[in-house]
């Protein structure tokens, strides 16, 4: 019976604040030590969304916001949302409330359950694997929602010299529906790898039960989002990060069944600018293949939903194209997934 059930995207929902930090302004935070034409030109950044004052763009909110987005582009009824998986980061209004559930009352679906997953910014491509199991799985689940906020950027310390690979850190909210038997725009294979060796190379350093926030510390913290040992994560990732991405997408095409040169739009998350051009390059993909979200920034696990919103937008995916998700997280982890557009 299994065999038999599809699980196809319903659509999308975003949320961007207006707020922008520009390439030049990330230049002046470094003190210097980044120019202006490198942040845009070498690390891909013309600009990026920040978040507004107070909590009109907090984490929860910022999901809650791309939630309502996706109702009203897809015109599902949030009554029949049967599962709010919230991909939202840990960073938010309130320490230890549920982000699924705030969406779940912000939105309607009083019919729903939710929990929040974490994989940092693999954790779209992860929820979206998790969803289509809970839909193959169980007879009582019909429709999911993946949704969530990011705003990890207000960790950001741009004087420290090893935070240049997170000054794209960027903020912003994106949904996402899974639907069973939806029969088009289908979610054929996904796969992950992880290697728990990097699970402590990068984070937050102040605030937590090892090193506690106190008076002394509380403005340090608030901007120590760091690479905890740069070495030995430069060193890792230098042998095993790229291997790991080709090897996760080439599973997730042969799980899906489609040969990897039919391949027609990748979905990837905002990187420095001559990775993103190397990775598209090495598929075999004409740069329009793809969108270097330059003029975002790195919006977390939003970015995946967020390139598929703007590609369906521009025209770059059309009924039959065959579209890669694929994304990375500290921690470490690496994924991707096989979509296949249109009616199956």
């Amino acid at each position: 019976m299994c065999e038999k059930i599809n699980v196809g995207i319903v659509g999308t929902g975003i949320y961007i604040p207006e707020h922008r930090m520009t390439a030049a302004e990330i230049a002046a935070a470094t003190n210097g030590i980044w120019s202006e034409e490198a942040v845009a030109k070498k690390l891909g950044i013309v600009e990026k969304s920040i978040p507004g004052p107070g909590m009109e763009d907090g984490t929860q909110e910022m999901g809650a916001k791309a939630a309502l987005d996706c109702l009203k582009n897809t015109g599902v009824d949030p009554l029949d949302i049967d599962v709010i998986l919230c991909i939202g980061e840990e960073w938010k209004e309130y320490p230890l409330t549920t982000s699924a559930l705030y969406i779940q009352d912000r939105i309607g679906a009083t019919n729903a359950w939710g929990i929040d997953v974490q994989n940092r910014c693999c954790t779209c491509v992860s929820a979206m694997k998790i969803a289509k199991d809970m839909l193959i799985a169980d007879d009582t689940i019909d429709t999911i929602m993946v949704v969530g906020g990011y705003r990890n950027g207000d960790f950001v310390d741009y004087t420290d010299k090893d935070m240049s690979m997170m000054f794209n850190l960027s903020a912003g909210g994106g949904a996402i529906i899974l639907k069973k038997n939806y029969n088009k725009n289908l979610l054929l294979g996904s796969h992950i790898i992880a290697d728990g060796s990097l699970a402590r190379t990068a984070g937050v350093e102040i605030g937590g039960i090892a090193n506690p926030y106190t008076p002394e510390n509380l403005a340090e913290g608030m901007k120590s989002l760091r690479l905890l040992d740069p070495v030995a994560m430069k060193n890792r990732l230098n042998e095993v990060s790229m291997p790991n991405w080709y090897k996760c997408i080439d599973k997730s095409f042969e799980k899906a069944g489609i040969d990897k040169s039919e391949l027609g739009y990748l979905a990837v998350l905002h990187m420095k600018r001559s990775g993103h051009d190397s990775m598209v390059e090495s598929l075999g993909l004409k740069p329009e293949q793809s969108i270097y979200l330059e003029n975002y920034g790195h919006v977390g696990q939003v970015d995946q939903i967020l390139s598929l919103h703007l590609a369906v937008q521009e025209g770059k995916v059309k009924d039959g194209t065959v579209i890669s998700m694929i994304a990375a997280g500290i921690g470490y982890v690496w994924s991707a997934n096989v979509i296949k557009w249109g009616e199956a």
